[in-house]
């Protein structure tokens, strides 16, 4: 187990750092957006590039929150429920969101390769560095839900969503 908790962390690390990297490109145009606006000198491609740094802070984010249950959850009634219910009742949860996004990485794929044939208006930026953030988003899910699922099933893990201080 030693490898896929290796993995785990690789995995989790990198969508730590994609998401804060994204995240500062996006403090720092808007910052450059709103000190324009004030010197009547707001650059065009600002508005542009925050809507891209916003797509790769969700793509990068999205599966860190299935990990933390930083995404919406409704738990009340599951976890409410006597004996192994509950775990049973995440693991389908985790197969389902999994499933659902191996599934659906092959036309998200189609999808990003239709950008090859556009470019962004301010920017220039060929489409399908930015649509693949539908397909990055979707992967990162599915590995972390995948990862949740082997925890599961090893027993490393409960299936619970992990604090922060817990990765």
């Amino acid at each position: 187990m030693r490898r896929v908790e290796k993995l785990i962390a690789l995995v989790t690390v990198l969508a730590r750092l994609g998401t804060g990297l994204s995240f500062a490109v996006l403090i720092g145009v808007v910052t450059i957006q709103v000190v324009g606006r004030f010197t009547d000198a707001a650059p065009v491609w600002t508005e542009e590039l925050t809507r891209y740094a916003l797509l790769f802070t969700v793509a990068f984010g999205a599966g860190l929150a299935l990990r933390t249950g930083d995404l919406v959850n409704v738990d009340v009634i599951c976890e409410s429920l006597p004996g192994r219910a509950p775990w049973v009742l995440r693991l389908v949860a985790a197969t389902a969101t999994a499933g659902l996004a191996l599934y659906l990485l092959p036309h998200a794929w189609r999808y990003v390769s239709i950008g090859k044939m556009q470019t962004s208006p301010a920017l220039g930026l060929r489409m399908d560095f930015v649509h693949v953030t539908v397909w990055l988003m979707l992967l990162l899910l599915a590995l972390f839900a995948l990862m949740r699922i082997v925890g599961m099933l090893s027993g490393s893990e409960n299936g619970m969503p992990l604090k922060p201080e817990e990765d």
